[in-house]
């Protein structure tokens, strides 16, 4: 058999396993939604549409481990790996029970072989993952769940307040969505590393992030390096160009966005994390041009001023439709006689209620 023969095989294996897991993606976790998108499309332009959703059942963790079997079968067709034959280790690693639900994400050359060495109990890795489970109780069960409570009441009922409450909300929630999943994440750690095994760091003090650009190194790791690695990459990456450049961010933060949900404010926040990070790019060349004589701020003021953009895009991320985030965005600094609606409302809140 010849070698273009065979690449072609291998291309078209790699195609095969492209569709079949994109596709399963799809159904379970996108088919409503680009139903109810179509109907609503028809309907704006003045056609009656008959279309109705299915009660589709989504798997847990399908979005994790259909990510996790993608990047085992392109590290093959990239030759960075070889493939496994034991079929246990490969099932192991695709539903490994600690990460399955909320990740990290992990690769095949880095999980893999942990599975198929001798593993022995080591106390020190069971102390340090004990600790690191104690320490994402703490983040999701004390701070995430008791900052739900006040983000609930503003987000969800965004008309009834205006203001300072909305602003409080919105950072909140910040740190809601932080301690949330790098809370789950430390919990998936800590029990893989009990059992002797390692998983990939996925966060890295992301508020303490100097611009868009660390806040991505930082923030979700093992995703953001994942679509560096499978999407923006592959699409040329920046070596084609600034206009293919920005191109390639947007489509990869849009991408991201819509792999968070299946609404149309994940994929706005996923587009204003790209348009930012291309604004970022855009100051950073006009400094390098110039010698670094405008835009040259201290450390601290550019850390609050990315914390700023993010509670910016986090928004749209917890908003329940893009009016709603349209509204929050617009009523966030005004009427400020609002503020007594927040006084009333921390009457009625506890932090650490039971």
């Amino acid at each position: 058999m010849g070698t273009n023969s065979i690449q072609w095989q291998r291309k078209g294996l790699l195609l095969i396993s492209l569709i079949v897991n994109l596709s399963l993606l799809a159904y379970f976790k996108y088919f409503n939604f680009f139903i109810d998108s179509f109907s609503d499309l028809l309907n704006q332009l003045g056609l009656q549409a008959n279309t109705s959703s299915l009660n589709i059942i989504l798997p847990v963790g399908i979005s994790f481990y259909t990510f996790q079997t993608l990047s085992y079968t392109i590290d093959i067709y990239k030759k960075e790996i070889k493939p496994t034959n034991n079929f246990i280790a490969f099932f192991t690693f695709v539903a490994f029970f600690p990460q399955l639900v909320a990740g990290p994400i992990e690769r095949a050359k880095r999980l893999l072989p942990q599975f198929e060495k001798a593993r022995k109990f080591q106390y020190k890795f069971a102390s340090s993952g004990a600790k690191l489970i104690l320490i994402g109780f703490f983040k999701k069960m004390v701070v995430a769940d008791n900052a739900a409570r006040l983000v609930d009441i503003v987000y969800n009922d965004p008309i009834s307040y205006a203001g300072f409450p909305m602003l409080v909300a919105t950072i909140f929630f910040s740190f809601q969505i932080y301690c949330d999943f790098s809370g789950y994440s430390d919990i998936a750690v800590g029990t893989a590393r009990i059992m002797g095994f390692e998983l990939i760091n996925n966060f890295n003090k992301p508020y303490f992030a100097s611009s868009i650009a660390d806040f991505w190194r930082r923030w979700h790791i093992s995703l953001s390096t994942w679509f560096r690695d499978y999407v923006y990459i592959p699409l040329g990456g920046n070596r084609k160009g600034k206009l293919k450049t920005f191109i390639n961010i947007i489509f990869t933060f849009t991408i991201s966005g819509l792999w968070h949900g299946a609404n149309w404010t994940f994929i706005a926040w996923g587009a204003i994390h790209g348009i930012m990070l291309i604004i970022y790019r855009l100051i950073k060349d006009l400094n390098e041009r110039l010698n670094h004589i405008v835009f040259k701020l201290p450390h601290l003021l550019r850390v609050i001023i990315t914390f700023i953009v993010v509670c910016f895009a986090w928004v749209f991320f917890r908003a329940n439709s893009l009016n709603d985030a349209v509204f929050i965005i617009s009523n966030m600094f005004g009427d400020t006689d609002h503020y007594f609606n927040y006084l009333i409302l921390s009457t009625k809140f506890s932090f650490f209620a039971n």
